[in-house]
């Protein structure tokens, strides 16, 4: 074989490498993988995150807790939006989180808060973060209306801060009874959905984390 093919096939070799390494869910595109803060977990949100409609210890955050073997701090509070979410983020900072598991957005929605401020706060959330050496894992959360207006806002947000996304985390739950404690709230069953999806994209990344 000639020289020059030798040359082209090994480009490609090394060009398909690399794009093996860094496409997402390799771990390798993401901020702070491995995390520098030592913290145990936290979770950060509003009423998904606190486990409204769901019986004690049937909240996402201590299903997934379960499921992976991990401590999760659930620092979620009914109500809140990105706005009270920025405005006690330091606190959640302070403890030093290796994974910080971020759902905010929903009651922007819902109050009518312009697009550009949620995501906007979400961005800042995500610095502060980061900046403490968290690894963070951001949650999509639907917008209202007949198409999700907010899924490429979550994707751009999470590929420009480098962070792990889950889209649409109530995809599948929302709209089914059987899963759902109001028509806003999962029930324990749904929030069971949830911690399978998240389990299914930590387990891979679990070992540095």
């Amino acid at each position: 074989m000639r020289r020059g093919h030798w040359l082209f096939l090994l480009t490609l070799l090394l060009l398909g490498g690399g794009w093996f390494w860094l496409r997402p869910g390799s771990g390798a595109s993401y901020a702070n993988f491995p995390p520098t803060a030592r913290g145990d977990w936290v979770a950060f949100g509003d009423s998904l995150t606190q486990g409204y409609g769901a019986e004690a210890g049937g909240d996402y955050p201590a299903q997934l807790a379960r499921r992976l073997r991990v401590k999760i701090h659930n620092l979620g509070i009914s109500g809140n939006t990105t706005a009270d979410g920025l405005a006690r983020v330091g606190q959640a900072v302070q403890l030093q989180p290796r994974v910080v598991l971020l759902c905010l957005g929903g009651n922007d929605t819902l109050r009518g808060v312009p697009a550009e401020q949620t995501f906007a706060n979400l961005s800042t959330m995500i610095d502060r973060f980061q900046q403490g050496g968290s690894f963070v894992v951001l949650l999509g959360v639907r917008s209202t209306g007949l198409s999700d207006k907010h899924a490429k806002r979550f994707e751009q947000l999470a590929k420009t801060k480098r962070v792990l996304l889950a889209p649409n985390i109530l995809d599948g739950v929302l709209f089914t009874p059987s899963l759902m404690a109001d028509q806003i709230h999962p029930n324990d069953q749904g929030y069971a959905k949830i911690a399978e999806r998240l389990e299914a994209a930590l387990l891979p990344l679990l070992p540095k984390l």
